[in-house]
């Protein structure tokens, strides 16, 4: 009896600003599936059950200049085929990825461009596969997420998971936090073994870890379709 398929899923953090909590919200997501598969019965046999590896994806040091291929990504159908030799790594770093989780700030109503950047490189190496989107923001980022969707979904004609998570900071003080790349304390000082949690010991946005969740499972059944 061969042994069931191990997804590798991308999570990708979509802020390239000096001051930036990217990578905090995206670790966070991270941990929120984690748990959960962790929770799940030995007798489980669904796909968040198997092993499955991550990648975190930092587009603050990817170092991608602005697309500089002279080709069309649509026309390329290889990594070896583009031209510079940052784009062929970039181009084979996603084409071993299943899935992808994408995490992003939303900047003046939009996607960050560097993220932009990033996915318009490519274009055989995203089509097809499953995509989970996760902003965040003052106003929680749902403007930047309606526009990912018809990139990925449109635009490379990703299986896009519905709806959308998007995480509103709380509070004028939080924003002011991440603006200054500060600890947002995004997980649960409990968990953490700390005394004192505050706010019952749950860290920002543990009321979204539900949500979190099932974005998670919806994104495991489209892999499952795909085997």
């Amino acid at each position: 009896m061969s042994s069931p398929k191990t997804f590798s899923v991308g999570i990708i953090s979509g802020s390239q600003r000096a001051m930036r909590v990217a990578p905090q919200v995206a670790a966070f997501v991270l941990e929120a599936i984690e748990a959960h598969r962790e929770s799940l019965p030995p007798s489980a046999t669904t796909a968040s059950a198997r092993a499955i590896t991550f990648d975190h994806i930092d587009v603050g040091t990817l170092n991608l200049p602005l697309f500089d291929e002279p080709g069309l990504p649509a026309e390329i159908h290889s990594p070896a085929e583009y031209a510079h030799a940052h784009t062929r790594e970039w181009a084979a770093r996603v084409a071993a990825l299943d899935a992808f989780i994408f995490v992003s700030p939303q900047y003046n109503w939009g996607i960050p461009a560097g993220l932009k950047n990033a996915i318009d490189y490519l274009y055989h190496e995203w089509r097809g596969k499953p995509a989970v989107i996760v902003t965040y923001g003052g106003h929680g980022g749902g403007k930047c997420a309606e526009q990912l969707r018809t990139v990925l979904g449109g635009g490379l004609r990703m299986r896009v998971v519905e709806p959308a998570v998007c995480l509103s900071f709380p509070s004028r003080e939080v924003v002011g936090r991440a603006t200054r790349g500060e600890d947002l304390e995004l997980w649960s000082r409990r968990r953490q073994g700390q005394a004192d949690g505050g706010a019952n010991g749950l860290g920002l946005w543990s009321d979204r870890r539900g949500d979190i969740v099932e974005a998670w499972e919806a994104l495991v059944k489209l892999l499952e379709t795909k085997e």
